[in-house]
């Protein structure tokens, strides 16, 4: 493969940085836009953008086979009203960032990849959700609708468009699962309240292989980014004591995640809603996940 250039929006997160060593070894050139960017030796570039006006990173974008949005505050604190206003412009301003720079190059990019998030749908509950339901209620559907919103407004011409609603990625080097790693080593890993709500994850290398999809094979519209096999919390926290050879421990009443979150400052729903979504487009595809099964991955992932 001749190498073909793309930007990571945002990129030096979690998956950016996880994203950007994959795309590299495919023989991509990887830009990374990013607040605070630093020179490296790996073959990665970085450019200073501030995810909210246009700039010199602009010209990165002219002929490059991708662009992919990552860009967007962790949700990985209270959500209060102040911080769920900071969340929510991060998502939207970063996307407005880069709509402004398509008119100004000569050749823009050949696709688009819009990260938003599983939290589309609010709190599932047991139903399943898949690409055709509708928006959910809550904060974190409002702010998921608010994004993807500002993603349709950009104006034509636009590039082949992908979004992309992530569940919840399981890597061993950054997201939740070394939190949970860590306390349930500790004989802590219980299962969150009643352990009915559901989750709906996602292997890393399973979601990298889609950002390549939606590069590689002429997707459009809007997929979700999950495993085929969403489990309940009290599944998936028997499946990680499992993985790391600790016995039952007791459930954490809803009372003592609340407690647990604000000592931790993060968001108590976060483990308490239930996201149950499925990959329909994705299997529709014949898409197929090296991480079908949560045992396979967290096998993959706890060593």
């Amino acid at each position: 493969m001749s190498e073909k250039r793309v930007i990571l929006a945002g990129g030096s997160g979690f998956i950016g940085r996880s994203l950007a060593r994959h795309l590299r070894h495919r023989g991509y050139r990887v830009v990374i836009l990013t607040r605070t960017p630093q020179a490296r030796d790996d073959g990665v570039f970085e450019l200073a953008w501030d995810g909210e006006h246009t700039g010199p990173w602009a010209k990165s974008l002219d002929g490059a086979e991708a662009v992919i949005n990552l860009a967007g505050h962790t949700i990985d604190c209270p959500h209060t009203p102040e911080n769920l206003a900071v969340i929510t412009a991060s998502r939207v301003n970063s996307v407005r960032a880069l709509a402004a720079a398509l008119p100004e190059l000569t050749e823009p990019p050949r696709v688009w990849v819009q990260t938003s998030a599983a939290g589309f749908y609010g709190d599932t509950a047991n139903h399943i959700r898949d690409e055709s339901s509708p928006a959910g209620t809550g904060p974190l559907a409002d702010v998921c609708r608010a994004w993807e919103d500002a993603f349709n407004a950009v104006p034509s011409p636009r590039p082949r468009s992908v979004v992309l609603r992530i569940g919840f990625v399981l890597g061993s080097k950054g997201g939740a699962l070394p939190v949970l790693s860590k306390i349930t080593k500790l004989f802590l890993g219980g299962a969150a309240g009643d352990g009915r709500q559901y989750i709906s994850w996602i292997h890393l290398a399973d979601l990298r292989r889609m950002f390549v999809a939606a590069i590689e094979d002429n997707l459009s519209g809007v997929y979700n980014a999950v495993a085929p096999t969403p489990v309940t919390n009290a599944a998936f926290m028997k499946e990680l004591r499992h993985a790391w050879h600790r016995p039952w421990c007791p459930p954490a009443p809803a009372w003592a995640v609340r407690l647990g979150s604000r000592l931790m400052k993060t968001e108590p729903a976060l483990a308490l809603t239930s996201t149950r979504c499925l990959p329909r487009r994705f299997l529709e595809r014949e898409f197929k996940f090296e991480f079908g099964q949560l045992e396979k991955a967290l096998h993959d992932l706890c060593r």
